[in-house]
């Protein structure tokens, strides 16, 4: 067996040193003769090995409702005429994005429960990122825009037609997609033209921004401060947008007499308020500081919460909460009736 050089070793260790070893090193300064890392390890739940098996089949059950959840709402939206309208095309949109955004991640962390070797390569891995980040930040802008149709159909109800015709609709929904995935292409080059050259554990169960540039040996702060301007535009900016919304709308409702009337007018805005108040805290409270700090247990917990139960809570609160969903999707279920007649 051939005996490894010094130089030889040294690069070797270099790819498996701990992450309290990394050095930051300025990237025209670096060695001519460093070995770049070319695959990362996903640490994932590693700590938690005994449980492994039951994560699995927790994190499968919960990938299997969002499927199915998520999917049978686009599927109702389309084949039930009723709901042919901006507010369903929208929440129609969110769950394909919310869709293919769990896609990106959950099989990938669902096979590394089960394996020994928990690799992903470096290409892998920044595909992994980009669409991640581009179905996030492609979320966060459609609420904004079901935010906007909610404030439209209740503060200008005569004009709701002509301000959210079929046209503008897809317009937003066109630009929301276009802009979340320019963000998602601008923050991912921004980590990865970093260089990697010492340890190749990431502390997490995906490529997050996070703790794979925890792990760059060159100079990240001009990097991390781009990448926090990005997070602050996709989060905070929005989200002034939608509380300027419902300003309005609060407004308008209590200027309505009856107390049927503001109970019927708010019901409407309840299920978004819900998942905009948990995307955007639980997504605010790890991307709105700087990246290279956020790497402990608790983070990856809380990412849990928007990559798991927001895509779960999505379908399950507008399916339990809107009656025209509801009965829609009884429609489907007992297909004889199905499409014959409208609500």
């Amino acid at each position: 067996m051939k005996s490894l050089s010094s130089d030889e070793s040294i690069k070797l260790s270099s790819l498996f040193l701990p992450c309290s070893s990394l050095q930051v090193i300025p990237w025209g300064q670096l060695p001519a003769n460093i070995t770049m890392v070319t695959e990362f390890l996903l640490l994932g739940f590693s700590n938690l090995q005994e449980m492994q098996l039951l994560l699995f089949v927790i994190f499968l059950f919960l990938y299997l409702v969002i499927l199915i959840g998520n999917i049978t709402i686009v599927m109702v939206i389309i084949l039930e005429h009723s709901l042919h309208t901006p507010m369903y095309f929208f929440l129609g949109a969110l769950s394909v994005s919310e869709t293919c955004y769990t896609f990106v991640i959950l099989p990938k962390m669902l096979t590394n429960l089960l394996s020994l070797l928990r690799t992903i390569s470096f290409t892998s891995c920044a595909v992994q990122m980009s669409f991640f980040l581009g179905f996030a930040a492609t979320n966060c802008l459609l609420l904004v825009v079901m935010g906007y149709d909610r404030y439209a159909a209740i503060c200008h109800p005569l004009r709701y037609p002509i301000l959210m015709n079929w046209r503008t609709c897809r317009v937003l929904v066109t630009i929301c997609g276009v802009t979340g995935f320019l963000i998602s292409i601008v923050v991912t080059s921004l980590v990865f033209t970093l260089p990697f050259c010492n340890s190749n554990k990431i502390n997490h169960y995906f490529c997050d921004i996070s703790p794979v540039i925890h792990l760059a040996c060159g100079v990240t702060y001009v990097n991390e401060l781009f990448i926090l301007i990005c997070s602050v535009f996709v989060l905070m900016v929005p989200f002034i947008f939608i509380c300027i919304s419902y300003g309005f709308i609060v407004s308008t409702i209590l200027k309505i007499p009856s107390a049927e009337g503001k109970r019927k007018a708010f019901s409407t805005c309840v299920s978004h308020l819900t998942v905009v108040v948990v995307h955007y805290g639980c997504a605010s409270f790890v991307y709105l500081r700087p990246s290279s700090r956020v790497t402990s247990v608790k983070d990856q917990l809380i990412t849990v919460t928007y990559t798991i139960i927001t895509p779960l809570l999505n379908p399950m609160v507008y399916s339990l909460r809107n009656r025209a969903v509801q009965v829609a999707i009884q429609k489907v279920i007992s297909w004889g009736e199905f499409p014959h007649k409208t609500i």
